[in-house]
Protein backbone atom coordinates (compact mmCIF):
# COMPACT_ATOMS: atom_id res chain seq x y z
CA UNK A 1 0.00 0.00 0.00
CA UNK A 2 1.32 3.71 -0.87
CA UNK A 3 -0.58 6.74 0.15
CA UNK A 4 -0.03 9.65 -2.37
CA UNK A 5 -0.84 13.54 -1.61
CA UNK A 6 -0.75 15.97 -4.65
CA UNK A 7 0.14 19.37 -3.66
CA UNK A 8 0.94 22.47 -5.64
CA UNK A 9 -2.62 23.63 -7.64
CA UNK A 10 -4.26 26.66 -7.81
CA UNK A 11 -5.45 29.79 -9.80
CA UNK A 12 -3.23 31.42 -12.65
CA UNK A 13 -3.19 33.34 -15.41
CA UNK A 14 -3.29 31.80 -18.84
CA UNK A 15 0.76 32.12 -19.37
CA UNK A 16 1.91 31.34 -16.12
CA UNK A 17 3.39 28.55 -14.63
CA UNK A 18 2.32 25.83 -11.61
CA UNK A 19 4.15 22.74 -10.45
CA UNK A 20 2.34 19.84 -8.73
CA UNK A 21 4.18 17.46 -6.58
CA UNK A 22 2.91 13.99 -5.57
CA UNK A 23 4.64 12.84 -2.87
CA UNK A 24 4.48 8.84 -1.24
CA UNK A 25 4.42 7.46 2.22
CA UNK A 26 6.63 5.02 1.28
CA UNK A 27 10.26 4.54 0.34
CA UNK A 28 9.51 2.06 -2.17
CA UNK A 29 7.47 4.42 -4.04
CA UNK A 30 10.79 5.04 -6.26
CA UNK A 31 10.02 1.43 -7.55
CA UNK A 32 6.50 2.71 -8.96
CA UNK A 33 5.75 4.14 -12.07
CA UNK A 34 3.60 7.33 -12.03
CA UNK A 35 1.24 8.87 -14.29
CA UNK A 36 -0.74 12.46 -14.30
CA UNK A 37 -4.29 12.73 -15.26
CA UNK A 38 -7.06 15.20 -14.81
CA UNK A 39 -10.40 15.62 -15.17
CA UNK A 40 -12.26 18.80 -16.09
CA UNK A 41 -16.13 19.49 -15.06
CA UNK A 42 -18.37 17.70 -17.25
CA UNK A 43 -15.57 15.51 -19.34
CA UNK A 44 -13.77 12.11 -19.08
CA UNK A 45 -10.68 11.78 -16.45
CA UNK A 46 -7.96 11.80 -19.75
CA UNK A 47 -3.76 11.11 -19.21
CA UNK A 48 -1.68 13.94 -18.89
CA UNK A 49 1.53 12.68 -18.41
CA UNK A 50 3.61 9.13 -17.19
CA UNK A 51 7.53 8.13 -15.67
CA UNK A 52 9.08 5.14 -15.41
CA UNK A 53 10.18 4.07 -11.78
CA UNK A 54 13.64 4.94 -12.77
CA UNK A 55 12.44 8.44 -14.88
CA UNK A 56 14.60 7.51 -17.43
CA UNK A 57 11.01 6.67 -19.45
CA UNK A 58 8.20 9.29 -19.72
CA UNK A 59 5.37 10.40 -21.95
CA UNK A 60 2.86 13.23 -22.50
CA UNK A 61 -0.17 13.79 -24.38
CA UNK A 62 -0.44 15.91 -27.11
CA UNK A 63 -1.89 18.76 -26.31
CA UNK A 64 0.42 19.34 -23.43
CA UNK A 65 4.08 18.10 -25.24
CA UNK A 66 6.35 21.30 -24.84
CA UNK A 67 4.32 22.67 -21.85
CA UNK A 68 4.69 20.32 -19.08
CA UNK A 69 7.34 17.97 -17.61
CA UNK A 70 6.95 14.97 -15.54
CA UNK A 71 10.11 14.60 -13.26
CA UNK A 72 11.02 12.35 -9.57
CA UNK A 73 13.04 12.52 -7.03
CA UNK A 74 13.18 9.15 -5.70
CA UNK A 75 15.22 10.21 -2.80
CA UNK A 76 12.00 12.57 -1.38
CA UNK A 77 9.29 10.03 -2.86
CA UNK A 78 7.70 12.66 -5.28
CA UNK A 79 7.04 12.87 -8.83
CA UNK A 80 6.60 16.44 -9.87
CA UNK A 81 4.29 17.96 -12.74
CA UNK A 82 6.34 21.13 -14.18
CA UNK A 83 3.22 23.17 -16.06
CA UNK A 84 4.40 26.17 -17.75
CA UNK A 85 2.50 27.95 -20.51
CA UNK A 86 -0.71 27.13 -19.20
CA UNK A 87 -4.02 27.66 -21.11
CA UNK A 88 -7.66 27.69 -19.54
CA UNK A 89 -8.05 24.19 -21.45
CA UNK A 90 -5.88 22.55 -18.56
CA UNK A 91 -8.47 23.54 -15.81
CA UNK A 92 -9.16 20.32 -13.71
CA UNK A 93 -7.88 18.32 -10.93
CA UNK A 94 -5.13 16.67 -11.26
CA UNK A 95 -4.51 13.40 -10.09
CA UNK A 96 -1.41 10.92 -9.35
CA UNK A 97 -1.60 7.34 -9.43
CA UNK A 98 1.04 4.95 -9.05
CA UNK A 99 2.04 0.88 -9.90
CA UNK A 100 4.33 -1.21 -8.49
CA UNK A 101 6.60 -1.58 -11.45
CA UNK A 102 10.09 -1.82 -12.21
CA UNK A 103 10.60 -1.80 -16.08
CA UNK A 104 11.08 0.66 -18.27
CA UNK A 105 7.44 0.94 -18.71
CA UNK A 106 5.30 3.62 -18.66
CA UNK A 107 1.21 3.45 -18.51
CA UNK A 108 -1.55 5.80 -19.69
CA UNK A 109 -4.52 4.27 -18.94
CA UNK A 110 -6.53 4.68 -15.80
CA UNK A 111 -6.96 1.63 -15.22
CA UNK A 112 -2.93 0.26 -14.72
CA UNK A 113 -2.80 2.05 -11.79
CA UNK A 114 -3.86 0.63 -8.65
CA UNK A 115 -3.16 3.88 -6.10
CA UNK A 116 -4.48 7.26 -6.90
CA UNK A 117 -4.17 10.87 -4.95
CA UNK A 118 -6.92 12.92 -3.74
CA UNK A 119 -6.43 15.21 -6.79
CA UNK A 120 -5.33 19.12 -6.54
CA UNK A 121 -7.21 21.84 -8.47
CA UNK A 122 -5.64 23.31 -11.03
CA UNK A 123 -7.17 26.78 -12.78
CA UNK A 124 -6.14 28.68 -15.55
CA UNK A 125 -7.64 32.19 -16.28
CA UNK A 126 -8.08 33.89 -19.55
Amino acid sequence: QVQLVESGGGLVQAGGSLRLSCAASRRTFSSYAVGWFRQAPGKEREFVAAISWSGDSTYYTDSVKGRFTISRDNAKNTVYLQMNSLKPEDTAVYSCAARPDTSTFYYIRAEMYGFWGQGTQVTVSS
